[in-house]
C-alpha cells in the first residue's frame, strides 16, 4: 500500500517541480514579461504550484514514515495471529506461479499458519464438464467441499479435468480460505462456475480474495458480489497484515488501496496470550 502511494506522490512532486522550474525560467528569460499585465497571474501560478509541491513532499514524507512503521510493526502484529485458525486452504484460478500466491503464502506463514491444501484450477472449464449439474451448482459444490474437507465426491470426479496443480489433501477442514485469480476475467459458463465456486467458499469460515496492488485486471467487484472479503494489496506489509487479521476472524470487508476499500486494514485486536500449561 505505502510503496504504491509513495511512488505516485514522488512522481507528482517531480512533475510539479518541473513545471515550477519552467515558469520561473520563462520569467527570467523574458525581461519584458514584468511589464505586461499577466505579471501577477504568473506570480499567482508560481505560488499555487509551490504550495502543491510542498503538500506533495509532505505526503511523500508521511507515507515513507508510515511504510517504515509498518515494516517495524509487521512482526509483532503477525506473531501468533493464526494460532487459533492455522489451517488455511488456498485456491488459485489459473497458474499458481503468481505474485499474489507468493505474497499470500508468505503472510500465512508469517502469522504462524499453514497452507493445508492448494488447488490451482484450469480455466476455461470444458463444455461437457458435468451434464448433470449447472456450472454454478457445480462450482458451489466444489467450494463447499474445499472448505469442509473429508468426503469430496465432486473433487474426486472432476480433478482430472479441472486441477492444474495441487498440494495437500482433504483430510482436515480448513479454518480459512484464500482465493487468487491469476487469469483474465472469464465468460459464459466458466464465469458462472467461478461465481458458484466463490459462493461455496463463503460462509462457514473466513474467505478472502487477494490480489496485488498492480494487478492488470482487478477481481474486486467479482469477489464483492460473491460475498468474499478482499485484500487488494496483499504484496505490501499492510496487505499481509490485513489478510492475517481477516483469516483470524476479524470483521469482513474490502481492505487496501483501491476504490471502494473501507480501510487499509481491519480493526486489529491484540493476540491473546496462549493458555497456560497447568501440567499434570
Amino acid at each position: 500500500m505505502f510503496d504504491f502511494r509513495y511512488h505516485v506522490v514522488s512522481l507528482a512532486a517531480v512533475f510539479l517541480a518541473l513545471v515550477l522550474g519552467i515558469l520561473v525560467g520563462v520569467a527570467i528569460s523574458d525581461p519584458g514579461l514584468a511589464d505586461r499585465t499577466d505579471k501577477q497571474n504568473l506570480r499567482d501560478e508560481i505560488a499555487r504550484l509551490e504550495q502543491r509541491l510542498d503538500s506533495a513532499q509532505i505526503r511523500e514524507e508521511s507515507d515513507a514514515a508510515a511504510a517504515a512503521f509498518a515494516d517495524e510493526a509487521y512482526e509483532s502484529v503477525m506473531d501468533d495471529r493464526l494460532r487459533d485458525t492455522p489451517d488455511i486452504a488456498l485456491i488459485v484460478v489459473g497458474s499458481p506461479e503468481d505474485d499474489a500466491v507468493e505474497a499470500a503464502t508468505a503472510a500465512i506463514l508469517d502469522a504462524d499458519g499453514t497452507v493445508v491444501r492448494m488447488r490451482a484450477l484450469r480455466v476455461p472449464i470444458p463444455d461437457d464438464l458435468d451434464e448433470t449439474a449447472s456450472p454454478a451448482d457445480l462450482g458451489r459444490a466444489l467450494g463447499e467441499e474445499f472448505v469442509a474437507g473429508g468426503e469430496t465426491p465432486a473433487w474426486d470426479d472432476l480433478s482430472s479435468e479441472l486441477v492444474l496443480e495441487r498440494s495437500g489433501d482433504f483430510e482436515a477442514p480448513a479454518d480459512g480460505v484464500v482465493v487468487v485469480r491469476a487469469v483474465q476475467p472469464q465468460r459464459e459458463q466458466t464465469a458462472r462456475f467461478l461465481r458458484g465456486l466463490y459462493q461455496g467458499l463463503e460462509g462457514s469460515v473466513p474467505a478472502v480474495g487477494v490480489e496485488t496492488a498492480s494487478v492488470e485486471t482487478s477481481a474486486v467487484e467479482v469477489w464483492r458480489r460473491a460475498g468474499l472479503s478482499i485484500v487488494d494489496d496483499v504484496d505490501s506489509p499492510v496487505g499481509g497484515i490485513a489478510l492475517a487479521v481477516l483469516l483470524s476472524g476479524a470483521a469482513e470487508g474490502h481492505y487496501g488501496i483501491k476504490p471502494g476499500a473501507e480501510a487499509a486494514v481491519p480493526p486489529i485486536e491484540p493476540v491473546p496470550p496462549p493458555p497456560e500449561d497447568t501440567g499434570g
